[in-house]
């Protein structure tokens, strides 16, 4: 208990699956937790279920597509709490079907490349600005195997490598400073997200090449695991870590 205490926590994507359990968690570690997400009324249904539990939230509306709303969001925060100590990165978005490079869809790269890349980079420029690296921030972008490994469809993957990237050039550009940049990369984890993929709409080519390179009768992560390393990673006990990408998958993609 209280290893967030005092700490100001943004977790976007916070209206379910990781991100709702990881605002749990950090609410119940001392956390003051904003949440954000589009869905207003799923937000504050999470919101509650924290506050139930003696946690201090705030729920914020956010399509963090839009760069004005992430500069609005971390304002209303700091104009509240004083200060963003920690930043979850965990809003993002799929494309149906697990389309390769041979069929990706213009649309689809857009849309992910606009959500899952920029909207990650913008949060990150909204709380960095004008920091010189004296307070102490941690920034924990959940990414996923795929942006590491290739195993999804491309326009997904491209997003994601991105974001890889990104949490490099951070912790680089900070490195010797309190700010520090790390990256989650689960496996298949089960949340509502993932629930509509099925075989009818899935490039079956492309998941029998995934399925060449992973294990696939290991068990899926819950949100809750990925949501324990994210609490270590965000917390002062990893205050030594920038710049490493951690996998979660039971091992799965070894």
């Amino acid at each position: 208990m209280d290893r967030l205490k005092n700490k100001t926590a943004i977790i976007t994507g916070g209206n379910s699956g990781v991100g709702a359990a990881t605002a749990k968690l950090f609410a119940a570690e001392g956390a003051n937790v904003i949440i954000t997400a589009r869905r207003a009324a799923k937000l504050e249904e999470v919101a509650e279920k924290i506050r139930q539990a003696g946690g201090e939230v705030m729920a914020v509306s956010t399509d963090i597509s839009k760069k004005d709303d992430c500069e609005s969001l971390v304002a209303a925060v700091k104009e509240k709490y004083g200060k963003v100590d920690i930043l979850v990165n965990n809003a993002g978005i799929l494309e149906a079907g697990l389309k390769p490079v041979d069929a990706y869809e213009d649309d689809d790269l857009a849309r992910l490349l606009n959500t899952n890349t920029a909207g990650t980079m913008q949060m990150m420029r909204a709380v960095l600005r004008e920091e010189s690296g004296e307070n102490a921030i941690s920034i924990v972008n959940v990414d996923s195997i795929a942006g590491l490994l290739g195993c999804g469809g491309a326009a997904y993957v491209a997003s994601k490598a991105a974001v890889l990237g990104i949490t490099k050039h951070t912790a680089l550009r900070y490195a010797g400073t309190n700010i520090r940049c790390n990256a989650v990369c689960p496996g298949t984890i089960v949340t509502p997200m993932v629930a509509g993929m099925s075989a009818d709409n899935m490039n079956m080519n492309m998941f029998s090449q995934m399925a060449k390179h992973a294990d696939l009768k290991v068990r899926p992560c819950q949100p809750e695991n990925v949501a324990n390393i994210l609490l270590f990673l965000a917390s002062d006990e990893s205050a030594s870590m920038t710049g490493n990408v951690l996998t979660s998958d039971f091992g799965g993609s070894l």
